[in-house]
């Protein structure tokens, strides 16, 4: 089968771990072990989150006040080869040597009028104090929002309309390459004056990305692994229930939050109403279960509504 994972940020940094090179090499080795079996045995694509970061490179460039900051753009083009390389080597420690690898820089086309502009949302970066945030959104003009305890940056995510690299993508996989791309949701372009292509202060979605990339692959399979063991009806509460398999149709009916599972289920739904194909969502220690249907909630077109754990 082809196969598209994305790892969700956990994958690489767990929340109120320190960003630290060392504690993301040590998370993309756990990430790396479980993507193994996979990498033998299917086609991979990879694609991965970024949010903690990005955030801290432009924490970083925002500390030296002798040039102006670098862009979200390039700071997620920073990011995507940063990641890939980690992601590289660590399961180049695990497969055969003649496996082949390669990162690809993922240029994603967004619509300069996209709504997300105009109401930021997308969090990266670290979890700040009250205090912290309020300084550095007066200082550096952040517009920031409640994250658990704390406070993160949150800045524009528009809907991804095309990802341009998807033909050296394929001729990858027909090589037997597996293939890390669209990286924290690509790099975010749009077109300007005169049809010529700009990057964009903007962040977007990795799921939603991931998505569309997975379609235009023509993926056999889509899974995005969180730190979650499923997706669950009334998280949070006393009667919390695990969803088993669920149509697109019906999972569209629940609610979910647009800050955590929203777009994971978004993302689902959308690629099994596109493509008639399976998505999954779920822990990354169980990849190679959910590959087979065995764990997570998978979304299909041929689940009769909502069936529970």
């Amino acid at each position: 089968m082809r196969i598209l994972v994305a790892l969700g940020g956990n994958a690489l940094l767990r929340r109120g771990q320190a960003l630290t090179a060392e504690n993301q090499r040590r998370n993309v080795r756990i990430a790396a072990e479980a993507l193994a079996p996979l990498g033998r045995e299917h086609q991979l694509i990879i694609s991965h989150g970024n949010g903690p970061q990005v955030g801290l490179l432009a924490l970083q460039g925002a500390a030296y006040d002798e040039v102006e900051a670098y862009p979200l753009d390039v700071l997620g083009a920073q990011t995507e080869g940063m990641i890939g390389y980690m992601i590289e080597q660590e399961l180049g420690n695990i497969l055969p040597f003649e496996q082949a690898f390669a990162t690809i820089l993922s240029m994603v086309e967004v619509d300069p009028d996209d709504p997300a502009f105009e109401n930021p949302s997308k969090p990266i970066g670290p979890v700040y104090t009250e205090e912290e945030a309020g300084r550095l959104a007066g200082k550096k003009g952040w517009k920031m929002a409640p994250d658990g305890d704390g406070f993160r940056r949150v800045v524009a995510s528009p809907m991804p309309k095309r990802i341009f690299q998807i033909r050296p993508v394929k001729w990858l996989l027909e090589k037997g390459c597996i293939v890390i791309c669209a990286g924290g949701g690509g790099i975010p372009t749009m077109y300007g004056p005169e049809r010529k292509l700009q990057g964009i202060e903007a962040v977007v979605d990795k799921d939603r990305a991931s998505s569309l990339l997975a379609r235009e692959l023509e993926a056999d399979f889509f899974i995005m692994a969180t730190d979650a063991d499923a997706v669950y009806l009334d998280w949070g509460k006393p009667a919390q229930r695990a969803i088993r398999r669920a149509s697109p149709r019906a999972l569209a009916e629940q609610g979910f939050a647009a800050g955590s599972m929203g777009p994971k289920v978004e993302a689902a739904i959308e690629f099994a109403e596109r493509t008639g194909k399976a998505a999954a969502i779920g822990a990354l220690a169980d990849l190679v279960r959910m590959s087979r249907g065995e764990a997570g909630t998978l979304v299909t077109p041929q689940a009769d509504g909502l069936e529970l754990y």
